[in-house]
């Protein structure tokens, strides 16, 4: 199927990007013997990929991925709390209502194509572009591994240490609860002594190269603070995270729409759209 890219299709800015200097940043990897590669049947890109996107750890994902990869793309914000998420137009590239997404024009046989959830897209790009996904099969079943872990453990359980640690409390009414602010802050930092152990033999999560669930964990870890743990036992963890931030590709695509991230906290219209109950 044939997809039209929507341009400013949420009324909102439209900013396009080109990712140039992230393959110049990148040029020293471990995994970059195959950085032209295409998707098998695929052209050449002709046209930047369309990322629909609002800054969060799961978003930045996506941003840093195509940075890392020297991918031209153009951005379309959804803002979650507003509820772009639920619009009609949006729902028929991401039918599960989250961002981030993205539209390819040349996707699989020269069609454009439409990929939702991050792991997916992250899985994509790396096949697109034969970059940050190992060279052998052995690596590859490493990097999916932790992909896995972050999509499946990371990921929900540091989004649940957030709601129940940090927006709950400040709702109006506050729901303020000891039992689930110690059950996920207990489950991340289990998740983090994990991470720092295997850290602790490996110079990045799927063995001595940087790849996609690098990509993947990053933007959540760097959250500890607000996840109410501690880096003082898991110098390994530290060591990495500082290693990952000076990433010049990491610092574009992290900082990407930053300002347009506003104080959950105090917003009582995006706590109704983001934890109420969805519009039919």
């Amino acid at each position: 199927m044939r997809l039209t890219v929507p341009v400013h299709g949420f009324g909102v800015e439209s900013s396009a990007r080109s990712a140039e200097a992230g393959a110049k940043d990148t040029d020293t990897d471990t995994d970059n013997d195959n950085d032209t590669r295409e998707m098998p049947g695929g052209p050449p890109m002709t046209k930047p990929i369309t990322l629909y996107y609002w800054p969060t750890p799961n978003g930045q994902k996506i941003s840093i991925a195509l940075e890392e990869m020297g991918l031209a793309y153009e951005v379309e914000y959804v803002n979650i709390g507003a509820g772009d998420q639920f619009k009609a137009d949006f729902l028929k590239i991401s039918p599960n209502n989250r961002m981030p997404a993205i539209i390819d024009p040349d996707g699989p046989d020269g069609a454009p194509i439409p990929v939702f959830e991050s792991g997916a897209i992250l899985q994509y790009l790396a096949r697109k572009t034969g970059r940050f996904t190992g060279k052998s099969e052995r690596q590859r079943v490493a990097v999916e591994e932790w992909l896995m872990w972050q999509m499946g453990g990371l990921g929900p359980m540091a989004g649940q240490a957030h709601h129940f640690l940090v927006y709950a409390p400040a709702m109006d009414p506050p729901h303020d609860l000891p039992y689930a602010k110690a059950r996920y802050r207990n489950e991340v930092a289990r998740l983090y002594r994990v991470l720092n152990d295997r850290l602790a033999e490996n110079e990045f999560v799927a063995g001595d190269f940087y790849s996609i669930a690098d990509i993947a964990i990053w933007p959540w870890a760097k959250g500890w603070k607000r996840q109410e743990q501690t880096l003082d036992d898991k110098p390994h963890m530290k060591r990495w995270l500082e290693q990952i931030a000076a990433r010049p590709a990491v610092v574009r695509g992290a900082a990407l729409g930053a300002e347009r991230r506003g104080n959950l906290q105090d917003d009582r219209k995006a706590q109704a759209v983001l934890f109420g109950k969805p519009p039919k």
